[in-house]
Formats: structure tokens, sequence, C-alpha cells
């Protein structure tokens, strides 16, 4: 499915049921920003990457708004490439060789050059797309900062990403172990069963 798509699904369930969780959205970003983006980072993103930036560039002033389960935030352009660098310089001896599989969508103990955050937690945790070469090219993991690791793809694409996402906040039903429900004020919050 195309992100967009996906993304527009999304955004119309959020208004219609969690509209203090869709007031926290930014507009999308300018292609010229994204295209920043990934001169900053020295990467070529596939287009759905560049597609996501200008569908949504983050939150307002960087609230969280747990809009990914099982608690993930969308970066803004900006707040993407700060969490890079902070991984750049907290992982600067394995940088030029992490510990990683050299094929997108396997797994790794240590962040890897070639992956872009997306979404945040609060905690270090982070939603990437994964830019190493191979046939899941463009995949969704999950980073996981306390043990270091990756290990399979949550997502094949952003696309399939937001599909999934959104189909469950349609129908109420889980996306793996989270249940999305609304909190009183609005709010989207999955809650993991």
């Amino acid at each position: 499915m195309d992100v967009a798509e996906g993304w527009g699904r999304l955004r119309t369930w959020l208004a219609a049921s969690a509209p203090t969780t869709y007031e926290l959205l930014r507009p999308g970003a300018a292609p010229a920003e994204v295209e920043e983006l990934q001169r900053r980072l020295g990467l070529g993103f596939p287009a759905d990457l560049c597609r996501w930036w200008t569908l949504c560039d983050g939150t307002e002033r960087t609230e969280f708004a747990e809009i990914l389960p099982p608690f993930y935030t969308p970066h803004s352009t900006r707040s993407a490439f700060d969490a890079r660098e902070w991984r750049r310089l907290r992982y600067r001896a394995t940088w030029a060789e992490p510990d990683a599989e050299p094929e997108a969508g396997t797994a790794a103990r240590s962040f890897h050059p070639a992956w872009v955050p997306i979404a945040f937690d609060g905690c270090g945790d982070a939603l990437v797309v994964d830019l190493r070469p191979g046939p899941l090219h463009g995949c969704v993991l999950e980073w996981d900062q306390e043990r270091s690791e990756v290990h399979k793809p949550e997502w094949p694409s952003l696309g399939e990403m937001a599909a999934e996402v959104a189909e469950a906040l349609e129908t109420g039903t889980p996306v793996r172990h989270s249940h999305p429900t609304v909190t009183p004020d609005g709010r989207l919050d999955w809650r993991i069963r």
C-alpha cells in the first residue's frame, strides 16, 4: 500500500476519534527539507520515506503523540537528524563497522549508519527505516536502546506500517500485542496486552 493512502486513513481516524492526538501533528515538511535531511545524513531515501515526511513532519514541539504502536511518536526531519547524530556519537566506536549483517532487515547489535530514525518513544528506543541493501531495503525496524539490538523487521515498508496501523484503528483490532484505545481527553493510547 502507498504510504500516503495509509497515512490519510490514519489521520482521518485521529481527527474523528482522537482529536487531541490529531492536533499535535505538524503538517508535512517541504520537499527541500527532506532533501536537506538526505544531504546531511549522506543517504539517499526511497520514495516512500521522502513521502512520509511530506505527509507529517513530526509533532508540535516534539510532544508525545504515540501514533505508532506500541508507543512511538513520529520524528520531524529536524528531530530525526538530531536522533541519528546522538546515536552516531554514542556508537562512534562501532559506527564505521557496526555489529550487523550487511543486508537490510537482518539482526544487529549496534546502531547502523544506514538506519534513519522515523519515530521515538522518549526512552531511547526508535523505529528506523533500514537503508542497507537487499530485498528488505526500506523496511521498518524497532531499535531497542537498552539491549542495543534489532531482530526482525516490524514492517516490510512504511506503506505497510501505515496501512496496518490505520486498519487497527478503524477496526479496533491489535497490532501485535498493542490494542488501540482513546483516553477521555481524546488521546490515542496503545495498551499492551
